[in-house]
């Protein structure tokens, strides 16, 4: 018996949404870090950009092929979790054998073309590959490694970046970038905490480690980490850092997405303006809290406004 065409399209339509749900497309807003080094280098020139652009689709094909990876690994624990047992592999939407195939294709390009485009940007691939799998067997079960793993991953995306477009990146940038890494880290693990809590069950053996008071004074200080390294690098030639010290007029709007983040991320602030978004699960996924708030995207635009006007004078020669 043959299958009409309105039915066959409405299939396909039915496996490509499960495989954007499966591969975390919203979740490729992390791989943008590849194109800071240009922007904090000044350097927006059409290779540069176009080196970023490559560095950037080939790690959302790595990290996508991880989200695969590490849904087969964790479908039984996923079946039992509130919000991650409706995952197309974990409910069943998509089959094991069919997901494993895809995450190898994934991550065999990535790394060739990776190698093809920059024996740097391969070679970063590669290392946030097995830092992926380390992290995946062993490193998330481990307290205080699991957040730091993720925030090397981050970085080994901002360095696969600059070497795309063979741009030296500051020490002050690095530090940055791990920083910030790790108060996102930091803040999904009191996310899936306080879930955890609300749920009766802890979906990770490592939450058993945690506590919220402990992961409130590691926030502090990676938040206190970040502001003193980005304004030193802000600061200007003189730390070594950005190439006018006319980039201090960003560290407000850096200051107030923090805070801003933080406000969202707080549980009576959840409480009262939807109680529903934390047993959901929506602030275990960081990236939807940055998407999800009109004041964190227009901080966001202010900041890049701005960095784009200070380059703009820079070159002109207005400012030094």
């Amino acid at each position: 018996m043959s299958i009409d065409r309105p039915t066959q399209l409405k299939k396909i339509k039915f496996k490509f949404s499960a495989y954007v749900r499966e591969l975390r497309v919203r979740q490729w807003t992390k791989n943008l870090i590849v194109f800071a080094a240009p922007l904090f280098a000044f350097d927006l020139s059409v290779s540069s950009l176009s080196g970023s652009l490559i560095a950037f689709m080939l790690f959302c094909c790595a990290s996508s092929s991880f989200y695969l990876i590490n849904d087969i690994i964790d479908v039984e624990s996923d079946r039992l979790h509130p919000v991650k047992c409706n995952r197309p592999i974990a409910a069943g939407v998509i089959g094991i054998s069919e997901a494993t195939i895809v995450a190898i294709v994934l991550l065999g390009v990535a790394a060739i073309v990776g190698y093809q485009t920059s024996l740097g940007l391969g070679t970063a691939i590669v290392g946030y590959a097995l830092l992926q799998v380390a992290y995946n067997l062993k490193l998330k079960h481990k307290i205080f490694v699991d957040v730091l793993a993720i925030a090397a991953g981050f970085v080994l995306r901002a360095w696969g970046g600059a070497a795309a477009t063979g741009i030296e990146l500051s020490h002050w940038f690095i530090l940055c970038t791990a920083m910030l890494a790790l108060f996102l880290g930091i803040e999904k693990r009191k996310a899936e905490l306080r879930l955890s809590e609300i749920k009766g069950r802890k979906s990770r053996a490592v939450l058993h480690r945690y506590s919220l008071p402990l992961l409130n004074r590691m926030e502090s200080i990676v938040t206190n980490g970040t502001i003193v390294f980005y304004s030193l690098w802000s600061a200007g030639p003189a730390f070594k850092g950005a190439a006018t010290s006319w980039m201090m007029l960003t560290v407000p709007f850096v200051l107030y997405g923090i805070f801003r983040y933080q406000l969202l991320s707080d549980p009576q602030e959840i409480a009262r303006m939807n109680p529903q978004v934390e047993q959901g699960g929506k602030t275990e996924r960081p990236e939807e809290v940055l998407l999800g708030d009109k004041l964190l995207s227009m901080t966001a635009i202010g900041w890049i406004i701005t960095v784009f006007a200070i380059r703009l004078c820079y070159q002109l020669q207005w400012i030094r």
